[in-house]
C-alpha cells in the first residue's frame, strides 16, 4: 500500500478513486470503468509530475524520509554479491544501525558499510532508526582499517538523521568516534566513494562521507543539522523548519553547486519509493562510474585528491 507524504494527499484521492472503480469492476464483471479509471489514471500522473516538477527544500526532506525509500539492506542485497557481513567494534558491543562486510561489487572484491533505518516498527527499533552510537563509528573503522590494509575499495551508503545523542553515546565517547571515524576516511590508501541515499544528517553522515567521491539521489538531502533542529535553535520554534530547510541550502541540487556532492542521480518519476528497482540501479550504475573516475590512482595520490576535495570546499557559491 503506498504512503502519502503531506503534500500528496490530492494525489492521493485521485489514485484512490481509481483503485475503488477498479474493486468495483472486479466485484461486478458486467461493470465496465476502464475509461473513468484510464481517465482517473493520466489525471495523476499529471498531477504526480506537477508536485515533483519544483520541490521545496521542506518538501524534499520529507521525500528523503519516506519510509518506503529503499535502504541500505535493499541496496547491499540488490547490488552486491557475496556479502559477508562483519560485526562488532571489538571493544564494548555491535550497533546494529551501522552494517558492513566484505562483497563484490561487479565481481570486484569492496568493502562496504552503511546506516540502515530499518523497514517496519521492530527494525527500526533494533536498528535505532539508523542513529549510530560510537561502537557503529568504531565499527565502520575497523572495516576501513582493514579494506586499506587489503587493498579493497570502500563504499559507504550514508541514511541517517545524524549521530544518536544519548546519554550512554556521550560516555563512550561519541564525539571522538565521529572524528576517528572521518580522520580514517582521509588516511586510507584505497578509493573511497559514497552516496547519500536518503538523509544526511550532520557529523554522523560527514564520518562515513569524507570520500574521494561524493554522490547524492536527486531528492536526498545532506546537512549540518536538520530543519526542525536548526529551527528550534534559531527562531525557539520547529514548526519553522520549512524556512531553516531555505536556508540550510540542504538539496542535492544546491550542494552540487557548492561542490560538496560531485554528481547527482536521478531518480524515479515521484521518488525512489515509487520505483525501487529503478532507483537501486541508478546508484549502482553511478557507484560504477566514481569508481573507474579513481581506477589506477596510487595510495598517495587517492589520499592527496580526497583531503584536496574538502580542502577546496568553500570556493564555490550558488551564485557561480
Amino acid at each position: 500500500m503506498t504512503q502519502y507524504l503531506d503534500f500528496e494527499k490530492p494525489l492521493a484521492e485521485i489514485e484512490g478513486k481509481a483503485e475503488e472503480l477498479r474493486a468495483l469492476a472486479r466485484a461486478n464483471e458486467e461493470m465496465d470503468v476502464a475509461d473513468e479509471a484510464t481517465a482517473l489514471d493520466a489525471k495523476a500522473a499529471a498531477m504526480l509530475t506537477d508536485l515533483y516538477k519544483d520541490l521545496t527544500p521542506w518538501r524534499k526532506c520529507q521525500v528523503a524520509r519516506h519510509p518506503d525509500r529503499p535502504h541500505c539492506k535493499d541496496y547491499i542485497q540488490a547490488l552486491f554479491s557475496e556479502y559477508t557481513p562483519l560485526a562488532g567494534d571489538r571493544n564494548f558491543a555491535d550497533d546494529h544501525s551501522v552494517m558492513g562486510g566484505l562483497a563484490r561489487f561487479n565481481d570486484q572484491p569492496v568493502m562496504v558499510i552503511g546506516h540502515e533505518k530499518g523497514s517496519d516498527t521492530k527494525s527500526r527499533i533494533e536498528r535505532n532508526f539508523g542513529m549510530a552510537r560510537p561502537e557503529g563509528y568504531r565499527k565502520a573503522i575497523r572495516l576501513m582499517d582493514m579494506a586499506g590494509r587489503f587493498g579493497l575499495p570502500v563504499i559507504t551508503l550514508v541514511d541517517t538523521p545524524g549521530a544518536y545523542p544519548g546519554k550512554g553515546a556521550e560516555e563512550r565517547g561519541q564525539s571522538e568516534a565521529i572524528a576517528r571515524s572521518t580522520e580514517m576516511c582521509l588516511r586510507i590508501g584505497v578509493p573511497l566513494v559514497s552516496v547519500i541515499i536518503g538523509e544526511g544528517g550532520s557529523g554522523g553522515a560527514v564520518a562515513f562521507a569524507t570520500a574521494n567521491r561524493v554522490a547524492m539521489l536527486e531528492h536526498s538531502v545532506y546537512s549540518v543539522i536538520s530543519p526542525e533542529g536548526c529551527a528550534s535553535i534559531l527562531w525557539k520554534d520547529a514548526e519553522k523548519m520549512r524556512e531553516a530547510a531555505e536556508a540550510l541550502r540542504l538539496t542535492a541540487q544546491d550542494l552540487h553547486k557548492l561542490g560538496v556532492a560531485d554528481r547527482i542521480i536521478s531518480e524515479p518519476h515521484g521518488g525512489a519509493h515509487r520505483d525501487r528497482t529503478a532507483a537501486i540501479e541508478g546508484v549502482g550504475h553511478a557507484i560504477g562510474d566514481m569508481l573507474k573516475e579513481l581506477t589506477g590512482k596510487d595510495r598517495d595520490a587517492l589520499i592527496k585528491d580526497r583531503r584536496q576535495k574538502f580542502l577546496d570546499l568553500g570556493n564555490k557559491g550558488l551564485a557561480a
